[in-house]
């Protein structure tokens, strides 16, 4: 079946455009289970599946070295597998959003995505939290969720925090919230229902709170990187990840292209999981200052590589908090990576 003829195409279509939609089937590997004739209702799976490709195309817009790895894979006829996202939430009172992980798995649970594991970034000050897909576990990508705990920092910190989040807004609408409620209930919609709620879920991975002060976001820098790339850049994917065959060769490739790969590979307890990744995108953004508006360039999103063995019982899907301690760096300093 070519793809224009599926439900998956079809949603897709609907947030990207058709062009670039057929951009994102040629770039990504998609399962034929999800490759379904238009039918009067739209499975959970789908919806997930056009959720994700939607946000990896968001990232790579935003990470020019990645986007140039993908390009490099497309004009070689080589399908990425999109092994999971990852994103960071904080875990504090913020406006009409719900906090922490809660405003992102008010939308993985009716998509059919469970709770598999928690991991401690004791580091960190953080809670990591994989969300596994229950109908196609390896073939969905997964979502890596963390949650920044402030009240583990500085009163000062938390006073930031609560400026810089407190006003946050809610992109879900009464409408869209029912609409989820339904679909966790049915496992499917009805198309006009499931075209309209898509860009709305789309828009959940996105910076929700206003513009602050340039010295709030010091404050929370001089405590916490990851609660200072929150500030800038919200629930946005703070990385997409490529699940490949053989994660040396593709650092290796990689840095005789010149790109910014990790200097190590981060190996898991297991040894079942490697990782490693293009460092963080420089990404321009605004702040207030002195009642003015300035600008200032900051860690944006990056790219990462994934090599997952075999566990006894199919592809190990875990995770392991050294290892997702190592990639966290990505997006601090220079010297930090």
């Amino acid at each position: 079946m070519r793809s224009v003829d599926t439900g998956l195409f079809r949603l897709l279509a609907s947030v990207l455009g058709e062009a670039e939609a057929q951009n994102s089937f040629d770039q990504l590997h998609v399962v034929p289970a999800l490759l379904q004739p238009i039918g009067a209702q739209v499975s959970r799976a789908e919806l997930a599946q056009a959720l994700n490709m939607a946000l990896f195309v968001d990232v790579m817009r935003r990470v020019p070295e990645g986007a140039a790895y993908v390009a490099d894979n497309q004009r070689a006829g080589q399908a990425l597998v999109f092994d999971h996202g990852a994103l960071r939430t904080v875990a504090w009172p913020s406006g009409a959003l719900p906090p922490g992980e809660a405003a992102i798995t008010r939308v993985l649970r009716p998509l059919g995505y469970a709770h598999a594991e928690t991991y401690p970034l004791t580091k960190l000050k953080m809670t990591g939290r994989s969300w596994r897909h229950q109908d196609l576990p390896e073939d969905i990508a997964q979502f890596f969720v963390s949650e920044l705990h402030p009240e583990r920092f500085s009163g000062e910190f938390q006073a930031a925090v609560s400026r810089v989040v407190g006003a946050s807004r809610d992109p879900l609408s009464p409408a869209d919230l029912a609409a989820l409620e339904r679909l966790a209930r049915d496992k499917a919609l009805p198309w006009a229902e499931a075209l309209p709620l898509l860009p709305r879920l789309v828009a959940c991975f996105e910076r929700q709170h206003p513009l602050f002060s340039q010295a709030d976001y010091e404050l929370l820098k001089s405590e916490s990187a990851e609660m200072a790339w929150i500030a800038t850049e919200g629930n946005a994917f703070n990385h997409a990840t490529d699940r490949v065959a053989d994660i040396a060769a593709v650092a290796e490739l990689q840095r005789a292209l010149g790109r910014s790969i990790k200097d190590s590979i981060e190996t898991s307890k297991s040894g079942r999981v490697r990782q490693t990744a293009l460092r963080a995108a420089q990404v321009e953004r605004q702040f207030l200052h002195e009642g003015q508006v300035v600008s200032r360039q900051v860690p944006g999103s990056f790219h990462e590589f994934i090599q997952r063995e075999q566990d006894g019982e199919g592809l190990d899907l875990r995770f392991d908090a050294g290892n997702a301690t190592g990639i966290f760096k990505m997006t601090a300093s220079a010297e930090a990576c």
